[in-house]
């Protein structure tokens, strides 16, 4: 993916970050520990939860499938930890009508996070008013207290700016973030796909989140991904209403660097490897232009 030079600039410095014990605790609680595995069951979903709540911290939210929500619910009570789920969930390809009653039905069941995939294929296609509906109508059945994350599945996706395109469109039919992937399909969460996103967000001037999924699995990889929001959004900028991780793999590496190490059980599902390297934060908003 070929980005203005600015980005690429803000992309190359975040790639030299090294996660330390400080940077990890805080990713800690930006995580979104996930399992989405074809053989989940209520076994692993209530293992996934007991792991939510570190030496280190609490996670941000733990992500499950939607038939897992009131699993989750009962295994969380009293923590604090929110939990999400999917829809649409990993194709895309469910119509508006069906998308607002998953979505309904998992709020019913306890759910404070709605993850929604955008009719990506069709918005690559050329179709702009289906996919939206689409986003609209879940926004819709969210109401104003549900977050709401739109997955763009950002690798499938041919150049940046029909990428750029997408993502804005979904900011403007509600999105209160904006995902990288699925997990599901390669590549997932890369740099370059953030690097673009966060933009997009920066330059929108709404209070609208970021969130990198798919296949970051150690710490270094995280610190590269904060550095870049860093870099892009301004120091501070990434918390836990604002950024995320989706990952569950990732949690052993953030709580060795953090120095309260030992390995967990869960399993982050079949989204490939990890992005690599990380790098060092950057302290400058990049503005670039189109």
């Amino acid at each position: 993916m070929k980005l203005p030079a600015d980005l690429q600039r803000a992309l190359d410095s975040a790639t030299a970050a090294k996660a330390d014990a400080k940077g990890a605790s805080r990713a800690i609680g930006l995580l979104d520990l996930t399992s989405l595995n074809d053989d989940d069951t209520d076994q692993t979903v209530d293992a996934l939860c007991k792991r939510a709540v570190t030496p280190a911290g609490k996670v941000a939210a733990v992500c499950v499938w939607p038939r897992f929500v009131k699993t989750a619910r009962k295994a969380l009570k009293g923590s604090g930890v929110k939990i999400a789920t999917v829809v649409n969930f990993p194709s895309g390809e469910a119509d508006a009508a069906t998308v607002a009653a998953e979505t309904r039905a998992a709020i019913k069941d306890g759910a404070n996070e709605i993850d929604v995939v955008l009719p990506y294929r069709a918005f690559i296609d050329g179709a702009r008013t289906q996919p939206m509906n689409v986003i609209r109508a879940c926004r819709e059945a969210c109401g104003a207290d549900v977050t709401m994350k739109v997955i763009l599945e950002s690798g499938c996706f041919p150049d940046p700016e029909l990428l750029a395109w997408a993502a804005r469109d979904s900011i403007a039919a509600g999105a209160d973030f904006l995902k990288t992937s699925t997990g599901k399909v390669q590549p997932a969460a890369t740099l370059e796909a953030a690097a673009l996103l966060l933009h997009v967000i920066h330059e929108s001037g709404k209070p609208v989140g970021f969130k990198a999924a798919g296949g970051i699995r150690d710490a270094d990889g995280a610190a590269a991904f904060l550095a870049l929001a860093t870099a892009i959004q301004g120091k501070g900028w990434a918390k836990p209403d604002t950024f995320r991780f989706g990952a569950s793999a990732l949690l052993d590496s953030l709580l060795a660097t953090a120095g309260r190490g030992g390995k967990g059980e869960g399993k982050e599902g079949k989204d490939g490897k990890g992005d690599g390297k990380g790098g060092g934060a950057v302290a400058q908003p990049v503005t670039a232009g189109y």
